[in-house]
């Protein structure tokens, strides 16, 4: 089922999922919580999306795909309403985070390496068929001294940061940009 906007909302390429408060002019503006005033009121955990395929050509997907039920299927729907070379902007919390900040309404927390599945980097990308390019990832960290440092040792060495760091020195969210790749 897909929901009708209004034609100039339909005119617009950009997605806002789980817009919250942080309404976008430019976008259509989906939330579960209608006092947030989205364009479109859906709960993005029911498949598929109230929405048309092929339609976007960049997706907002801020501080919401934690909370979502099935992190694999909502990044098939990401891809369906995508056009080719669609980005797709996303910032997760760190796994890090996860016992700082325990929110009860995240159900996943992520690694630096959590959207390689869907670019064909790990060895497990066989959950999906789907695929993504990665144009960018970034680990965030709160703003401090020591933070920098080990923010750069984060970078040049992701693997060794979240194998035997990330416990001690925990980030503060992810930030990815992917493209929509379709044949």
């Amino acid at each position: 089922m897909v929901t009708t906007l209004s034609p100039s909302v339909a005119q617009r390429r950009v997605l806002n999922l789980g817009c919250g408060r942080r309404y976008r002019d430019e976008a259509v503006n989906v939330d579960l919580v209608a006092d947030t005033n989205p364009d479109v009121i859906a709960d993005l955990n029911r498949l598929p999306w109230p929405l048309p395929d092929n339609q976007f050509d960049e997706v907002i997907m801020h501080d919401v795909l934690e909370h979502l039920d099935n992190v694999v299927a909502s990044m098939e729907e990401v891809h369906r309403v995508c056009r080719n070379g669609a980005r797709v902007r996303i910032t997760v919390p760190h796994f890090s985070c996860a016992n700082a900040f325990r929110d009860p309404t995240h159900r996943h927390y992520f690694s630096m390496f959590s959207f390689h599945y869907f670019t064909g980097e790990n060895d497990l990308g066989f959950y999906t068929l789907l695929r993504f390019r990665r144009h960018a990832n970034e680990i965030v960290f709160h703003k401090t001294l020591l933070n920098k440092l080990v923010w750069r040792c984060a970078r040049r060495y992701p693997e060794e940061y979240e194998r035997r760091w990330a416990w001690i020195f925990p980030a503060w969210f992810l930030s990815f940009e992917l493209e929509v790749i379709k044949d």
